[in-house]
């Protein structure tokens, strides 16, 4: 028997003994290759399948996780007895919205046909590159990495799914140093689609370089309150981070502050902004057809002109909320239970152009990519991968230790500009152990006044 004959036959033997059952094998060929300073210290290529059975009884889930699909009828048992173990009460879930789907992707270059001798001389290329530059760069981690992956969904309401995806991955970290005094900058590209974005990248690795480089002479900031501009990388990842987890349903649901705070048809922002998550936009990392849960993608506006519209759900946590699932039911891998993600989440355009946003301002900072970061609840504190003071309407010198804190909610109603340039880039995300998943980040420039700026 192929796949779907021995999906379908594990289904329908036992369909009837829990509320709700779904099977989901992973089928994928994988190449990665990284070079830390000068030396190759990974070069792999794999296959691999597996897969895993949820069931739901009375609310209760059993999960099991296997490596073939050998005796694949007893694991199916198996997730079902751990699931009446633990069930205890009542939960509905809704009908599928579509039955059947087959979902290819159009590979325009297929890094399989490209040989690893090629890979290794490219991303060796790019690494010898940015060592050249200076003696100051102490350190290079350069990597690579192709997956293309068909997963088979079925489940007891009779959907049948197979979906093709390919994920192309490049990133550079340079670290320079002078004396005790060391910098990093960061830079990804990815594709879903060709071999041929990591092409031609000199342009990318140079300016990487460069901004490691250029912030050895930044002096360090001032601590204080300005109004800060963020750039649409780091306005991408803000809204990730700081919004986007407290919109996803379980944050909420087993949250009973976040629940107060959260409420749909409150207005969270100002007039205008709007937060929006999809699944649906070509080419983007957190973009796919259906979720692991079989649920068909969507582009959910989270926030309208500063009304909270939405959150992310999963089959359970809608279910939970008596609200309808998005499509956000995502698990890393066949070893995990798919839980609420975000997919590709931004700030959508205002009508503000840069040099508009910051021509009046006297004394404000303009705050470029981020370097790290964490939130607390509603609390964030993040640190830029570079900055450069703003005085008198212009872009003035570079500094340096710049970190960001505040409540998120506070600063959603203190944007006082959304530029009109939206811009996107590739991220990964980390959750409740299920990290790496890649997502999307996007957003235009935006203006925040009273930010706590912290320095050296």
């Amino acid at each position: 028997m192929n796949i779907r004959e021995i999906l379908t036959s594990a289904i329908n033997k036992y369909k009837n003994l829990a509320d709700y059952l779904e099977i989901r094998v992973e089928k994928g060929e994988l190449f990665s290759l990284s070079f830390q300073g000068q030396v190759l210290d990974n070069l792999t290529s794999t296959t691999n399948l597996g897969g895993c059975v949820r069931a739901m009884y009375k609310g209760g889930w059993g999960f099991v996780s296997f490596n073939s699909l050998d005796n694949l009828e007893e694991k199916v048992s198996l997730a079902i007895r751990q699931s009446k173990i633990v069930g205890k009460s009542s939960l509905k879930f809704i009908e599928p919205q579509v039955r059947e789907a087959i979902v290819n992707v159009d590979i325009k270059n297929d890094p399989r046909q490209v040989s690893s001798k090629e890979k290794k001389n490219l991303f060796e290329h790019y690494n010898s590159l940015i060592l050249a530059q200076s003696s100051k760069i102490q350190s290079t981690q350069v990597s690579y990495r192709d997956e293309v992956q068909r997963i088979y969904f079925i489940n007891s309401f009779g959907s049948y799914i197979e979906q093709e995806r390919l994920d192309v991955v490049g990133r550079f970290n340079v670290v320079a140093r002078d004396g005790n005094n060391v910098k990093q900058a960061f830079e990804s590209v990815t594709s879903r689609d060709s071999y041929d974005k990591v092409l031609n990248f000199d342009k990318k690795v140079l300016e990487t370089t460069e901004r490691a480089l250029r912030q050895l002479d930044a002096k360090p900031v001032n601590a204080g309150t300005y109004t800060v501009v963020l750039d649409p990388k780091l306005t991408g990842v803000f809204i990730h981070e700081a919004f986007g987890h407290l919109s996803e349903g379980d944050n909420v649901y087993e949250n009973e502050r976040m629940r107060e705070i959260l409420v749909l048809g409150k207005e969270v922002a100002v007039p205008q902004l709007t937060i929006v998550d999809s699944a649906v936009i070509p080419d983007l990392p957190g973009s796919y057809v259906f979720d692991d849960e079989g649920i068909p993608a969507q582009k959910t506006v989270l926030v309208e002109n500063g009304i909270l519209k939405n959150r992310l759900h999963d089959r359970e946590t809608a279910a939970k909320m008596s609200e309808a699932p998005t499509g956000n039911g995502r698990a890393l891998t066949y070893g995990f239970s798919p839980i609420p993600r975000m997919t590709n989440t931004y700030i959508d355009n205002g009508s503000v152009g840069f040099n508009e946003m910051i021509s009046d301002i006297k004394e404000g900072i303009y705050a470029i990519r981020m370097l790290g970061g964490q939130t607390n609840g509603e609390l964030f504190t993040f640190s830029s991968g570079e900055a450069f003071m703003i005085r008198n309407g212009q872009i003035a010198e570079p500094v340096s230790d710049v970190t960001l804190s505040g409540n998120v909610f506070h600063t959603l109603k203190n944007i006082e500009a959304v530029g009109n340039d939206l811009a996107f880039s590739s991220g990964s995300c980390g959750k409740c152990g299920q990290n790496g998943l890649p997502v999307g980040v996007g957003g235009p420039h935006i203006r925040i006044k009273n930010i706590l700026v912290g320095g050296r």
